[in-house]
């Protein structure tokens, strides 16, 4: 293992830099802070492994055999950033990357990580809390949590786990089954090639899924938000898309052969396909699309529901 670091630079006052995600945690009481920089050797395919407290962590795929650890440390007394501790190990697969606090007290200290791995890499545990989660240009599967932040990744290659709360999850050209799971905040998925699973409360949903894989199940379920989902293939996929006081619409492939359940309480229902053999009323619309096939759910309160062709 090759390591090197850390390489200390201590300021007494705090400047917050453009888009720093931890004002709720660097207080004026936080006022000393002091970078770090590790390295150590992971060869492509291997596991990353990070668990950090009151600050983001990014990280950036590369094509480098090695993992880069950057970022800033912050406390609000001198004594709290010396006991502070950035722990890097690596066993020739595993790179463990962990924030010690000082003595037990996390309330005025933390840390901000910015990572470089090999693209190809595992984020086998991603945790952090009060900041987001950025990761890019990754080819492997990723569990990432946080808590009073966000979620965001892209060009990613691998299943996903994500949560967290009170922040958004948002995922562009991502290939893999995604399951995604927060509250009080927006989950965003552009141009997905896999299954999806995406849960929140008192906010929406949005997904485009370019090929969810044949016969992998699509949920989409909030409360207090509206959900849109556009499918470009529709592969024999169940779909459940669940809300409350807010609009559900889907938008599918002209050759659709599906079943249709659709109801509401307070809101209009509208489908551009035919539907036949079934039943349809004020608050309800139910029955075969194309000849039938996988059950269509669509669920909601105070909201229209719309089923929409490509």
């Amino acid at each position: 293992m090759r390591l090197r670091g850390p390489l200390p630079v201590l300021l007494v006052s705090l400047v917050l830099t453009s888009g720093c995600d931890l004002d709720s945690v660097l207080s004026e009481t936080a006022r000393f802070r002091e970078e770090f920089t590790y390295t150590c050797a992971l060869p492509a395919g291997g596991r990353l492994d990070l668990e950090n407290f009151n600050g983001s962590v990014e990280i950036m795929g590369w094509e480098k055999d090695e993992v880069r650890v950057s970022g800033l440390k912050f406390a609000g007394s001198e004594a709290d950033l010396r006991e502070l501790k950035i722990e890097v190990t690596s066993d020739g697969q595993t790179a463990r990357i962990r924030t010690v606090a000082p003595s037990g007290r996390r309330s005025h200290a933390g840390a901000r990580y910015m990572l470089r791995a090999p693209h190809r890499v595992e984020l086998d545990r991603i945790r952090t809390s009060n900041g987001s989660i950025r990761a890019e240009f990754i080819q492997g599967s990723a569990r990432l949590e946080t808590s009073n932040g966000s979620i965001t990744l892209r060009q990613l290659e691998g299943s996903v786990e994500a949560r967290t709360s009170n922040g958004s999850i948002s995922l562009t050209e991502v290939r893999g089954d995604c399951v995604l799971r927060t509250s009080n905040g927006r989950i965003s998925v552009e141009r997905l090639k896999g299954a999806l699973e995406a849960t929140t409360s008192n906010a929406s949903v949005s997904a485009r899924i370019l090929e969810p894989g044949v016969g992998r199940v699509i949920r989409l379920v909030t409360s207090n938000g509206s959900i849109e989902l556009a499918l470009d293939a529709f592969q024999q996929n169940e779909i459940v898309a669940q809300t409350s006081n807010g609009s559900v619409t889907v938008r599918l492939p002209a050759s659709l052969q599906a079943r249709l359940r659709a109801t509401t309480s307070n809101g209009a229902i509208h489908s551009d396909f035919p539907v036949l053999a079934g039943s349809m009323g004020k608050d309800h619309l139910e029955g075969e699309i194309g000849g039938g096939g996988p059950l269509i759910r669509l669920a909601t309160t105070n909201g229209s529901i719309r089923v929409q062709r490509f």
